[in-house]
């Protein structure tokens, strides 16, 4: 098969190039002003043709909780978004924290998944405990790192430990950052806003104390740590002094808390019930500044859908967790590229480059001759909105539905073939 995108705004060494892009089985063929024979031409003009987006933090529930999302539903809503690398996080049931229970996770990922889906391994046995498991062997087995995400590692002699092991074999270790001594039952971020609503907070030194524990180990260890869904002000300032001593430290920072901040909160709504919580507009800003000055290292969204009846009723009660793979794009485009707070060229980087070099995904994140065909074309000059009939999720449980976006995916590729289409052209 052999398909030729025409005429399409095509990212290359960090900027665009008006340009055609020859597909050829599952590898780019060509990239130029290109005049061939095909199987099927597709013009994008007035399209920006970029590299798949890679997504290093998801959540698919399956097995186990496949109610919420399972693999199929949330590779569709990835690349429904224009993402064609994820990597799935380990808090299913059974936590797969043995080399067959991986084994059997890679293969149903392989298998029902439309995207390249890499698979985490846990830290801990079963997220919550001390015991460690067997990272040689699943390191042996293609995992793309470790964690427990969805809980702190709370033990310092656990985490010493494991960081240990780890660092042995070479692979990151993505903690979520949270001492849950400090919780204290919270539903959003500790604040004035918190007490207008009646509703008990989460000091952001639940997130921070925990993450200055972890870097004083990871000084000790080397290994790599990767501090996930960074949210506060303080932790920017942590990582950014530990780069400029050497420690082995990247970090991510989620699409909600680049653009949402908790005094936007108004109603006890739980779509706005995430973890971390939502911070400070200051810490928002903080955020913002710490990609544009390197600290931050990509964006990931942390997409963790739930059932509606899990979001209806309050946040007291309600479920951890907002879908964010199908809104990702659009809504950062949207409001930090058209609002001048950073470059397009910046947010593909952040979004594709980044996260598949620092987690070794070599096959990700690159639009060049001879690569894998994964590939998203974006419309950024027209406006649309997501309704809640359009997500190809399981989880509708976003504040971003119906909100006017610009950066709609047009299409997705995944190894050459079309793997989400627009219905229509606007």
């Amino acid at each position: 098969m052999r398909l030729l995108l025409k005429n399409g705004q095509v990212y290359q060494n960090n900027s665009f190039i008006n340009a055609d892009v020859l597909i050829e089985g599952q590898k780019i063929k060509a990239i130029g002003k290109l005049n061939c024979n095909v199987d099927r031409e597709i013009d994008v003009t007035g399209k920006i043709v970029v590299p798949g987006l890679v997504d290093v933090h998801v959540h698919y529930r399956d097995p186990g909780l496949t109610y919420k999302e399972d693999v199929h539903t949330g590779t569709m809503a990835a690349a429904h978004g224009g993402f064609t690398t994820t990597c799935a996080m380990a808090n299913v049931d059974p936590v797969p924290n043995t080399p067959e229970l991986i084994r059997q996770m890679m293969a149903h990922n392989r298998q029902t998944g439309v995207v390249h889906v890499y698979q985490y391994a846990p830290i801990t046995a079963d997220l919550t405990s001390d015991q460690l498991i067997d990272y040689q062997a699943m390191y042996q087995l293609g995992v793309c790192g470790f964690s427990n995400d969805g809980h702190g590692v709370q033990h310092g002699g656990t985490m010493y430990k494991a960081m240990q092991g780890i660092q042995a074999v070479g692979l990151p270790l993505a903690e979520h950052v949270e001492d849950d001594s400090l919780k204290f039952n919270g539903v959003m971020n500790e604040g004035a806003n918190a007490e207008k609503l009646g509703l008990d907070g989460i000091p952001g030194e639940c997130e921070t104390s925990q993450l200055a524990r972890d870097l004083v180990l990871v000084a000790k260890t080397g290994v790599h740590y990767h501090v996930c869904h960074v949210s506060t002000k303080e932790s920017v300032k942590l990582i950014r002094i530990a780069k400029s001593m050497g420690i082995n430290v990247t970090c991510e920072a989620a699409p909600h808390h680049l653009l949402l901040n908790d005094g936007m909160i108004t109603s006890d709504d739980a779509y706005y019930k995430m973890n971390p919580p939502l911070r400070t507009a200051e810490d928002q800003e903080a955020l913002i500044e710490g990609l544009l000055d390197g600290t931050i290292d990509m964006i990931a969204t942390d997409h963790a859908p739930h059932a509606d009846d899990e979001k209806l009723h309050g946040m007291v009660g309600a479920a951890f967790g907002i879908t964010g793979s199908e809104t990702a794009f659009s809504s950062l485009y949207t409001k930090l590229v058209k609002t001048g707070k950073c470059k397009l060229e910046q947010l593909i980087n952040w979004m594709t480059i980044q996260p598949a070099k620092l987690f070794g995904l070599n096959r990700a994140g690159m639009l060049q001759i001879g690569d894998a065909a994964d590939i998203a074309v974006f419309d950024c000059d027209h406006a649309f909105k997501f309704r809640e009939e359009d997500y190809l999720s399981k989880g509708r449980n976003t504040p971003f539905t119906n909100q006017q976006l610009y950066g709609q995916t047009v299409m997705t590729i995944v190894d050459g073939e079309i793997k989400y289409q627009r219905e229509k052209e606007l």
